[in-house]
């Protein structure tokens, strides 16, 4: 089974620095139906204007991931951590028994384009870790690991059984992933747009949830860039 979550049908948030699009309820936007998937709670398209953004604020005991698309992140934490996070890097922040950071646009000029990701630990009150890393893009076509609790192929290593892939996918270029028996997945679209072998469309916003499925297969419709999830 695949079910589509449309873009329009996400919670959206306009604070005028910030234009926040949510796929899960989050803050002031609460659907009962939507309040995650499997360990997957939170999935956040933040558009944040030039030098504004978010002010030390708390976590506990959640996985953050952060995917920069364009533009530059500028974060700070109570662990040490800081640095800039452009494309091609990634963020990510265990929040184990408690830190307190800040994110801000970088840039005086550019706006900042992202997704904020975080997934249910299978551990809580753990010592919090923050890390950057350059993976680089994904080749046209190639699922390039992000996350996975092995940390295998360079990716970070999460407290969760989860892995996410992200993937660059030229038009007309087709891609199929695999899934283990009793796994699921999610599928989203952050920019262009792909078709699903069963022809449904998908179109930038748009994620599908996929459970009681061997593999998940589509073909780009526009130069594409996805993010997908294997899931316990």
């Amino acid at each position: 089974m695949i079910l589509i979550r449309k873009n329009a049908d996400r919670g959206h948030a306009n604070h005028g620095w910030l234009d926040a699009r949510h796929t899960f309820s989050f803050a002031n936007y609460y659907h009962p139906e939507h309040m995650g998937f499997r360990s997957l709670r939170v999935m956040n398209e933040d558009r944040i204007n030039p030098g504004a953004g978010f002010p030390p604020h708390p976590h506990q005991n959640m996985e953050i991931i952060t995917y920069v698309l364009e533009g530059q992140l500028a974060h700070k934490d109570s662990t040490g951590g800081g640095g800039v996070i452009t494309p091609g890097m990634v963020q990510y922040m265990s929040a184990g028994r408690g830190v307190t950071h800040s994110e801000f646009n970088a840039s005086q000029s550019a706006p900042l384009y992202l997704y904020q990701i975080w997934i249910e630990p299978n551990q809580t009150g753990t010592e919090p870790r923050y890390e950057e890393r350059v993976l680089g893009e994904a080749k046209n076509g190639e699922l390039k690991l992000i996350a996975s609790p092995d940390g295998r192929d360079g990716s970070f290593k999460i407290l969760q059984d989860a892995e996410l892939y992200a993937s660059n996918v030229k038009e007309g270029t087709s891609l199929k992933y695999q899934f283990a028996k009793g796994r699921f997945g999610w599928l989203q679209v952050a920019k262009g747009g792909i078709e699903l072998r069963e022809g449904t469309v998908m179109h930038p916003g748009d994620g599908a949830k996929i459970s009681d499925e061997e593999s998940v297969e589509f073909t780009a419709m526009a130069d594409s860039k996805i993010l997908l999830f294997d899931l316990p």
